[in-house]
């Protein structure tokens, strides 16, 4: 369990350098405004209260103060407050109020629970445009917690993460279940994917001379390697790695 230093006291915090970007922190983002909804019809009113004081505080005060950032410290406590089923949006909700940055993301990640880590793979296509956080996911998909391998495939993935090692955590999913539909741009990145195609007709090659059931969902993401991506169940055996 990660111990978080304890927060500054307020007579030690700076000076915000600028005040907050958006009067509140879901109005950027329709996504992230339907998370916040969610989780009002979820939380009981001192949750929900906390939820507030906690964004507002993050809004306020983005940048690090002291050793921690207050705004840290509650990501810390989300699962307590706000319940563990509740904690990643919360999580979410407080990462984009205090406009986190790839430097400030990565601290979250390489310091946080798993619970924690998984949160900011969620936050990542809300809150950096370009390739900067791909060191996060790239060490998520290494990982053996299906939990991360998923929420490390996400849009921001999908987006960013070149074809080699895409097709790897594609891969990756059929080797220790996490199911296909946590993939984001499934389909779309899949479609002609020859390359993909022969990797897929290995693996189930491989089971089929051991014994083993072939899994649907690789059945599935083979089909839509097809041109057309149309089902037919059938390995390719052509294509090369790009």
């Amino acid at each position: 369990m990660n111990h978080h230093p304890r927060a500054p006291r307020g007579d030690d915090t700076p000076p915000t350098a600028a005040p907050p970007t958006t009067a509140t922190p879901t109005t950027a983002e329709p996504a992230l405004a339907s998370v916040r909804a969610r989780l009002d019809s979820r939380l009981d009113a001192p949750a929900r209260a906390w939820l507030d004081r906690a964004l507002t505080e993050a809004a306020d005060h983005p940048g690090t103060h002291g050793p921690i950032s207050v705004w840290e410290l509650r990501i810390a406590e989300a699962g307590r407050r706000c319940g563990h089923d509740n904690a990643d949006g919360v999580r979410v909700l407080l990462l984009h109020a205090a406009r986190a940055d790839p430097q400030a993301l990565a601290r979250v990640y390489r310091q946080g629970t798993a619970a924690e880590r998984r949160a900011v793979l969620h936050a990542l296509p809300h809150l950096v445009p370009g390739p900067d956080a791909l060191p996060l996911v790239e060490d998520a998909l290494r990982t053996n917690d299906t939990r991360l391998v998923a929420a490390a495939l996400g849009p921001y993935a999908a987006r960013h993460l070149d074809a080699h090692n895409w097709r790897h955590a594609v891969l990756k999913c059929l080797f220790t279940g996490v199911p296909v539909d946590a993939v984001a741009g499934l389909a779309e990145r899949a479609r002609a994917d020859a390359e993909l195609a022969r990797m897929l007709g290995d693996h189930a090659e491989e089971r089929t001379a051991a014994g083993r059931p072939v899994p649907e969902d690789l059945r599935r993401v083979l089909a839509l390697t097809e041109p057309a991506a149309t089902p037919t169940g059938t390995p390719g055996r052509s294509g090369k790695e790009s």
